[in-house]
């Protein structure tokens, strides 16, 4: 499924392309200010200026624009990070810096955490693809701080584990289950557990 998404955004001429992204915008802009429940797709065709039709050829749902928008969000932490590599001393401390940036860009914006949190655990076929861009991502983001020392394999369960707690761990901030705080003692203590072996 990544595989087609990749395809489909390859096949979109500019300004197919350009629509596209600001409709992604659009949804990321409405998230931000009123949350899950402020995306709704006729709004986002106003606000973007293009017609609803336009918006259904990308998205199959509300579900699906919004996780692709999380992707996109994701996206932009992936190059952030790229241009500033992760500090630490230790691999554990590089994961959490990683770890640490990818949650604060969450607390910064609650309100579209919550919104794309809540998309991204829609059964919706769409909204199941970009999980597995999103996840896709987050081993691309981890992989620098992890070094070069581990076997691929392992590398790529590290990263998917650790990507599967930070997600769970945002799942019960943005449903009030827990504070913020709470994401980052999660992420924390599995970095450690499963890496400060290795740091000896």
């Amino acid at each position: 499924m990544v595989a087609d998404l990749e395809t489909e955004a390859v096949s979109l001429t500019p300004s197919q392309a350009a629509r596209r992204e600001r409709v992604l915008r659009t949804a990321l802009e409405l998230g931000a200010t009123g949350g899950y429940d402020a995306v709704q797709m006729r709004d986002v065709a106003s606000s973007a200026g293009v017609a609803l039709g336009t918006i259904y050829r990308y998205f199959e749902s509300k579900d699906h624009l919004l996780a692709a928008a999380m992707v996109e969000w994701v996206a932009d932490l992936e190059r952030r990070v790229g241009q500033r590599p992760p500090k630490g001393d230790s691999v554990a401390e590089r994961v959490m810096d990683v770890l640490a940036r990818a949650t604060r860009a969450m607390e910064r914006e609650p309100r579209l955490s919550e919104a794309v949190v809540t998309a991204l655990m829609s059964p919706d076929k769409g909204a199941a693809a970009c999980q597995q861009a999103v996840a896709g991502s987050m081993t691309r983001i981890l992989a620098p701080a992890l070094g070069s020392d581990f076997d691929p394999a392992l590398r790529a369960d590290m990263t998917r584990t650790l990507g599967h707690v930070w997600f769970s761990a945002l799942v019960g901030w943005v449903n009030g289950w827990s504070g913020i705080d709470r994401v980052s003692d999660e992420v924390t203590l599995a970095t450690h557990l499963m890496l400060d072996q290795y740091d000896r």
